[in-house]
């Protein structure tokens, strides 16, 4: 690893294709999105229509209270930062910031979110904060920017349900017919392929090439929307800024746009939608681009039909689409004098309102519906310069952004998202500057669309981008080979960091990778886990979602050794309405899941009188009857809290943790935190509570632990000892019999999952170098600087954990209450030498059943489900002929 730049303690670098902290550990950053509920205000979900237009049309709409209560703030965040999480996304959207009209900023909203930060920085986080967006707007049925854009690009958006060309939650299936609970899932995806969406990004990118007659107050749409946007982002950076104690501490970075379309841009035939397989969804019906504009000027369309199952979407029909000549273009009544009387902007005379712009544009012809021009995005219009958006359109619009942001915000982390799923383009060192991350999206699309988890996927990724020839050589048959393909295909995206810098793609990223998206439904199998199908019987049973969410988050893991913020966590989520966001429904924490009756079991607890700065302080649990939550003490701080207030903390902790959560197991789960060197493999089989973590260490990798500042309270260690490895051990994979039955009351004899195949230590129940960790102290134990082969296994056992330790060197403690195994090991001295080091951790008494948990899983077998479960509903499957052992699964 480099030598780190001397600074502030809390600094984060982006080094050697990793994030570093000051010390020159290697850092992996891993937490969620805070939250999907951001993409609208409080009371406004998608679902709800009364307010929707008549708000947006004054700008009246206010995100205070996104995207957590302030009342309810430390609840939340004591709950994510016990789950482990030490980084949050923070996704904020254009309209929260500039609603009431171009140039007009909502100052009290920026200044709510200096105080939600405030709490984020007590509660330990770094935070990243989005840009973000889906199809443009809410009012083009996703999220993001102010509705006046919609208006300033000519667009009637009352109109867009009449044309199809966006599909609104709030109005489906149409305005006169409404039923917003039956919209399927990610149909909202696929108004990327309509009128609006297409249109705006191909505006917003490329206006002054595409539509050089949309001039709006003197300048083109494109400079017009560009210049709002980066602006009020760079208003923001300027107040969080002058707040004085959060840029850097709290908040290391800024993300570019969320999931940035082309839109238009580089289509090759108007009159004919792709055949390959793309990122847009197939899903309803889908026109192509000269269908959306006729829809859009009022004319009657048949559009293809598609249904998508799960080996893809699948044409099944057509269906007609008449808007009885609605437009979806404003009159030109609406702007007196080219003069809009709310939003105040002058519109140029050779911008006629009330026809399609691309018509304006030559581009068709509106009388006859003929497509003139069917490669007008192909190339540069006027020659036969193919178009490459990326290069040409992409990276100067975030160049834009960016600088507006570091005028701010100097040292900013560039986290860079280009189009989902599309490699970045080569961005020059001198915009980056030594501070950048490539920050990718990944889902399980299959899981995601069909809502089920399949015993069969496919490599989207590899298919994508051309790997294969047909679709069945992408094909993956088992939950073995699903695993693996999703996580080689987090490997090509990891691979992709190397455009950033313009480093040669053959050699080593000069900057992180960190998943800014990642996650599973919870709404799968017709909310069968919310206890809607079959009697109710599968209420509480998350254990689909679980496997699912694990492949996923596993992917991450292995030689990836990759960041990542799962999406999300939403505090006003519910079981009929999910995330309050067209039907999705992936929050990590759900207020209906909480456990009836279990407040009575959980013992009050008394709060340290003292809490350090930064550290995880106490909160309210207004969902339980705990006075306080767990502090979590800076990394070595010492502690006189005396063992009463601390008799009951590891139950009261696991309680919290695991009340409301949903596929708890998959996402709290062990990871080294920061490591003397680099890690190589990560791995955690969640059906043995077994983690294992490999590194490399060299003479380069001697952490900087010179300034005191670093470790608080360091002194209280061996005075020998560097800075440790630290490793995050949850206690919902490793707590202690002991533990378990005081947090739910569970039979200590009935605790370990016999079903799962695991292994027990031997000597593991043996009382021999035990320790006896309290809060806020460590416990240490001394391992011999040997070869693993001879090691036994060190066993930590009490009120708090139950678990065998087994290093291939140096020594280890146990911060029990941080849920956190600090490593200790020799860096050689050698600078030609490469150092590899293991170390597992595995709970000594078997894996914890669910139902210790108090996790409502039915006790369905693992190996059955899946391949065998299919072939068994098809009636082929006879006795022995697929034995539990089933290679495919």
């Amino acid at each position: 690893m480099p030598r780190v730049p001397s600074g502030n303690a809390s600094f984060i670098h982006t080094l050697g294709g990793n994030f570093v902290d000051n010390a020159g550990r290697t850092i992996l950053l891993r937490g969620v999105n805070l939250s999907g509920s951001s993409k609208a205000p409080v009371n406004q979900p998608s679902q709800v229509l009364d307010g929707f237009w008549e708000e947006a049309q004054i700008g009246s709409e206010s995100f205070i209270g996104r995207p957590l209560k302030l009342d309810d703030a430390d609840e939340h965040l004591a709950r994510l930062r016990g789950w482990g999480f030490n980084m949050l996304r923070f996704p904020i959207t254009w309209e929260a910031l500039e609603h009431e009209g171009p140039g007009k900023y909502d100052y009290e909203f920026m200044d709510y979110t200096i105080e939600i930060l405030r709490k984020c920085k007590a509660h330990g986080f770094k935070v990243y904060l989005n840009p973000h967006q889906d199809i443009w707007s809410r009012f083009s049925g996703g999220s993001g920017a102010p509705y006046w854009t919609l208006a300033a690009c000519g667009f009637n958006p009352c109109a867009f349900s009449a044309t199809q060309a966006a599909i609104i939650h709030c109005e489906y299936p149409t305005p006169a017919s409404r039923n917003p609970a039956e919209m399927p899932a990610m149909i909202w995806s696929t108004n990327y392929g309509r009128l609006i969406s297409q249109t705006m990004f191909a505006l917003f990118f490329g206006g002054s090439t595409f539509a050089p007659k949309c001039i709006i107050d003197g300048v083109n749409i494109q400079e017009y929307l560009q210049t709002h946007f980066a602006n009020a982002f760079a208003k923001l950076a300027e107040r969080v800024a002058a707040a004085g104690d959060l840029l850097d501490e709290v908040v290391i970075g800024w993300d570019s746009m969320n999931e940035p379309a082309e839109g238009l841009i580089s289509w090759n035939d108007l009159n004919a939608y792709p055949q390959q397989q793309g990122s847009t969804l197939k899903k309803g019906t889908v026109p192509s681009p000269a269908q959306s504009f006729r829809l859009g000027m009022g004319q009657v369309q048949t559009l293809d039909n598609y249904s998508f199952g799960s080996m893809g979407p699948k044409r099944d029909g057509s269906v007609t689409i008449d808007p009885n000549g609605v437009k979806a273009w404003s009159d030109p009544s609406t702007e007196p004098g080219s003069i809009h009387p709310r939003w105040g902007w002058r519109r140029d005379p050779g911008w006629t309102l009330g026809k399609c712009i691309w018509a304006l544009h030559n581009v068709w012809d509106v009388q006859s519906g003929y497509v003139l021009q069917p490669d007008y995005f192909a190339h540069v219009p006027g020659t036969e310069e193919p178009v490459h958006f990326l290069h040409a359109f992409f990276l100067p619009q975030y160049t834009l952004y960016l600088k507006a942001i570091r005028v701010h915000h100097p040292q900013a982390i560039a986290f860079v998202q280009p189009p989902v799923f599309a490699q970045p383009p080569p961005i020059p060192e001198e915009l980056l500057q030594g501070r950048a991350c490539y920050s990718t999206h990944y889902y399980d699309g299959l899981t995601l669309v069909t809502r089920h988890w399949n015993w069969f996927n496919a490599d989207a990724l590899g298919l994508i981008r051309g790997k294969y020839s047909t679709q069945i050589q992408a094909l993956r048959i088992g939950e073995r080979a699903i695993r693996n393909s999703l996580q080689s295909q987090l490997g090509y995206l990891k691979a992709d960091a190397t455009q950033l810098g313009a480093l040669p793609s053959t050699g080593p990223a000069r900057y992180p990778t960190i998943i800014g998206e990642i996650g599973t439904p919870f709404d799968m199998d017709s909310k069968r886990s919310y206890g809607y199908t079959d009697g109710g019987k599968y209420k509480g049973d998350y254990s689909r979602q679980e496997r699912a969410l694990d492949a996923s988050l596993n992917a991450a893991d292995g030689e990836n050794c990759l960041s990542w913020t799962v999406w999300t966590y939403c505090s006003d989520g519910s079981h009929p309405w999910g995330d309050g966001w067209n039907m999705e429904d992936l929050s990590l924490w759900c207020g209906d899941d909480l456990r009836a009756g279990e407040a009575e079991r959980v013992p009050a607890l008394r709060i340290p009188s003292k809490i350090s700065m930064g550290s995880l302080a106490p909160a309210q649990a207004s969902t339980l009857t705990i006075s306080t939550l767990p502090a979590y003490s800076s990394p070595y701080a010492s502690s006189s809290v005396d063992e009463e207030s601390v008799k009951y903390e590891a139950a009261s902790l696991l309680s919290f943790l695991t009340n409301g959560a949903r596929a708890v197991r998959a996402f709290c789960r062990p990871w080294p935190i920061a490591v003397v060197g680099t890690p190589t493999n990560i791995q955690f089989d969640i059906s043995k509570a077994v983690f294992h973590l490999t590194l490399k260490v060299n003479a380069e990798d001697a952490p900087s632990d010179d300034d005191d500042d670093l470790v608080p309270g360091k002194k209280g260690l061996c005075k020998d000892s560097s800075l440790p490895t630290e490793i995050f051990l949850p206690l919902v994979h490793f707590a202690s019999d002991a533990c378990l039955g005081k947090a739910l009351g569970s039979n200590d004899q009935d605790q370990v999952d016999d079903s799962m195949d695991v292994g027990q230590e031997e000597g593991s129940r043996s009382t021999s170098g035990t320790t006896t960790p309290r809060a806020y102290t460590s416990s240490t134990l001394t391992l011999p600087t040997t070869s693993q082969a001879m090691l036994s296994p060190v066993v930590f056992k009490d009120d708090w954990y139950d678990i065998a330790v087994t290093a291939s060197e140096g020594r280890v403690e146990l911060l029990a209450s941080e849920q956190k195994l600090l490593w200790f090991y020799t860096v050689p001295t050698d600078e030609k030498e490469d150092k590899e080091l293991t170390i597992e951790v595995r709970r000594s008494s078997g894996a914890i059943k669910a139902s210790a948990l108090g996790l409502g899983y039915t006790g369905e077998s693992r190996a059955r489900d899946g391949c065998a479960g299919w072939l068994e509903e098809a009636g082929l499957l006879s006795g022995g002929w697929c034995p539990e052992g089933c290679s495919i699964m």
